[in-house]
């Protein structure tokens, strides 16, 4: 596996690849990253990755500084899954000036996710539209865990015109249902003992919505207050439509329930189709 950290180093080593598929991650690996690797090679000739923590997604009070760099454990990984070149830029590398242009995603980017991290997806759509300009992949691979991030690159894709199809993986999760995810391990033994239940409510109100209950606010409530009073700070609990995660119109559309809630200092996303 190739490893480059310039811009440039990069586009020299891709010049002439055809059929390059992407997939870019802020590192710390887990095995829901290592399944998009093993997914891409379907999807191209040529499996880039990156690993770059992004500053501009991250709020004042997050944990840009606390985030895990694991770049050496994260290559090896990488090199055994058969990735054939890794992209790991430093901030001088990726931004050599002040990031003064960037993508201004659509109004759900001050919704659910957003409403509780402003400027998040601003800095994510800004990051992957540049990394998308540098490694000019086919296609590029997203898990569906965050599902609002999937939904606005996907749709800014679109709206761009951007000669890349974005390819939604599914989630990975532990064998007590809980999400994989980088910020897991900041959970202590107890919390990580709780943690599933973010994905039981959602089952729960899955499955009511199959069993015909359309009173989608009902089911929300319930779930918050079922984590509330597990102990857990929800953010929202929501119910919306696939496509654009808009209040839904009914319930024979493809819907989607999400969810994030803080459990200790830790705060966890997740989902379910349905």
């Amino acid at each position: 596996m190739q490893i480059h950290s310039s811009v440039a180093d990069l586009r020299a080593a891709l010049q002439g690849r055809a059929r390059v598929v992407f997939v870019p991650t802020m590192g710390n690996l887990h095995a829901g990253h290592i399944s998009l690797m093993e997914q891409a090679r379907a999807h191209g000739d040529t499996v880039v990755a990156s690993i770059f923590v992004n500053r501009l997604q991250f709020g004042p009070n997050e944990d840009f500084d606390q985030y895990p760099r694991t770049l050496q454990a994260d290559a090896d990984k990488l090199a055994a899954a058969g990735v054939d070149v890794l992209f790991a830029p430093s901030e001088a590398d990726l931004y050599p000036e002040p990031q003064e242009y960037v993508v201004e995603p659509p109004a759900i980017q001050h919704q659910l996710d957003g409403e509780f991290r402003p400027g998040h997806f601003r800095g994510v759509a800004t990051v992957v539209l540049k990394l998308f300009n540098i490694v000019q992949p086919q296609a590029a691979l997203f898990g569906k865990k965050d599902y609002q991030q999937l939904m606005v690159l996907r749709n800014m894709a679109r709206q761009l015109a951007l000669p890349i199809n974005i390819v939604g993986g599914e989630t990975v999760r532990a064998e007590d249902g809980l999400a994989l995810s980088s910020r897991n391990a900041y959970l202590s033994p107890a919390e990580r003992n709780e943690a599933p239940r973010l994905y039981r409510e959602l089952n729960k109100i899955r499955d009511a919505i199959r069993a015909g209950e359309s009173d989608t606010t009902k089911l929300e409530e319930a779930a918050v207050a079922a984590l509330t009073a597990a102990g857990w700070k929800p953010d929202y609990v929501a119910v919306r439509q696939q496509s654009d995660l808009a209040v839904p119109t009914g319930t024979n559309l493809p819907l989607v329930a999400l969810a994030a809630s803080r459990l200790g200092t830790t705060r966890l996303i997740d989902n379910i189709e349905i």
